[in-house]
C-alpha cells in the first residue's frame, strides 16, 4: 500500500508527531521515509544597509538564517526517526503548498504525514491552513496530527475507525483503513451516522420514524458490508449506526472507544444524511486527538 511517505516538518512538536506516525507506517509497509521542510523566501525584502544590498525576510530574518533553520528542523525529525527506516532528506524552496504537492508528485509519494499547527512566521509552513490546503489537493492520502497526549504512538494501532455513507468515494478510504488495519493487526470500526439534525428544515420538524428507518437500514448495510471486507482478510470487525451530528458523533466515538487512528474521505454523497463532506473531515482533523488519514477521492480517482 505504501512504500514512500512523505513528513513535511518546520521542527515543531506538531510535526515531529506526525513523523512519529509516518515512521509507524513505514515500518509496517517497509517504506522509505522522505523528509522535507521549505524555506519559502518568496517575501524576501532587499533592504541597503552600509552600502551593500541585505535581504531580509519581512519578520527580519535572512536566508542563511532560513537555510540553518531548515536543516534545524530535518536533523529534529531524523533524529525521532532514527535507523529504524530508510530516510531521504530535501530543503524546498517555494510557496510551502506547491513545494510539498510538487515533491510529493515528483516522487510518487504513497502517504504524506503532516502536523496541524505548526510555528509562526513568515517562512513557516505546518499550520492549519497549509495542512488542509494539501489535504484538499494531494493526489495521495494525507496522515495529520496534532501533539498532545492521545496521540502518542502507543506501540501499534489496536483500533481503526472507518466511517463510511455506502458511497464509492467512502470507498477509497476504506481501502487505506482496512489495509493499515491488517498491517497493524488493528480491530475495524465501521461506523454511519445517520444526520438527524439536517434531515428538518426547521427545529419544529420531527423526521418520519420510516425515514429514520430506512436511513438506519442503508448505515446498517453498508458498514456490514465494509465489516464483512474485514473479516474476510482476518480481522476482528464491529459496526455501528449513529444518530447526530456527524463530525462530533465520530470524534465521540473514537474517544468512547479509544480509537487509534481514523480513515475517511474528504467527499462523498451529498444530501442531508450523508456526511464524508469536505467540512466534516476538516472538523475531525482540526478536533480528533488521534490521526485521521485524509483520502481525496475525486483527486486520487476513486473507482
Amino acid at each position: 500500500m505504501y512504500d514512500t511517505v512523505l513528513v513535511p516538518t518546520d521542527g515543531s512538536d506538531h510535526a515531529i508527531r506526525a513523523a512519529e506516525h509516518g515512521s509507524y507506517l513505514a515500518l509496517l509497509f517497509d517504506a522509505t521515509v522522505h523528509v522535507v521542510t521549505v524555506g519559502d523566501v518568496a517575501d524576501v525584502d532587499h533592504r541597503v544597509a552600509g552600502g551593500d544590498v541585505e535581504e531580509t525576510t519581512t519578520d527580519g530574518e535572512t536566508p542563511a538564517a532560513i537555510d540553518t533553520e531548515a536543516s534545524a528542523a530535518i536533523d529534529t525529525v531524523t533524529g525521532v526517526l532514527g535507523e529504524t527506516v530508510e530516510v531521504e532528506t530535501a530543503v524546498l524552496e517555494g510557496t510551502p503548498e506547491e513545494a510539498i504537492l510538487g515533491y510529493a508528485d515528483e516522487n510518487d509519494i504513497d502517504l504524506l504525514a503532516m502536523g496541524t499547527h505548526g510555528r509562526t512566521g513568515v517562512h513557516r509552513y505546518v499550520t492549519g491552513s497549509v495542512t488542509e490546503s494539501v489535504v484538499r489537493h494531494a493526489t495521495a492520502p494525507v496522515l495529520t496530527v496534532r501533539a498532545v497526549e492521545d496521540s502518542r504512538v502507543g506501540g501499534s494501532y489496536d483500533d481503526v475507525l472507518v466511517p463510511t455513507d455506502g458511497s464509492n468515494e467512502a470507498g477509497r478510504a476504506v481501502e487505506h483503513g482496512l489495509a493499515i488495519a491488517k498491517a497493524a493487526g488493528a480491530t475495524v470500526h465501521v461506523v454511519n451516522v445517520v444526520d438527524v439534525a439536517g434531515l428538518g428544515a426547521s427545529p419544529e420538524y420531527t423526521t418520519p420514524t420510516s425515514v429514520l428507518a430506512d436511513l438506519e437500514s442503508s448505515g446498517e448495510s453498508a458498514a456490514d458490508a465494509i465489516a464483512d471486507r474485514a473479516r474476510d482478510a482476518g480481522l476482528e470487525a464491529r459496526t455501528a449506526v449513529r444518530h447526530g451530528s456527524p463530525g462530533w458523533e465520530l470524534l465521540d466515538y473514537a474517544e468512547e472507544f479509544d480509537v487509534d487512528l481514523i480513515t475517511m474521505g474528504t467527499a462523498g454523497r451529498s444530501g442531508i444524511d450523508r456526511f464524508l463532506l469536505g467540512s466534516t473531515t476538516e472538523r475531525l482533523i482540526r478536533h480528533a486527538d488521534v490521526p485521521v488519514v485524509a483520502v481525496n477521492a475525486v483527486n486520487s480517482g476513486s473507482e
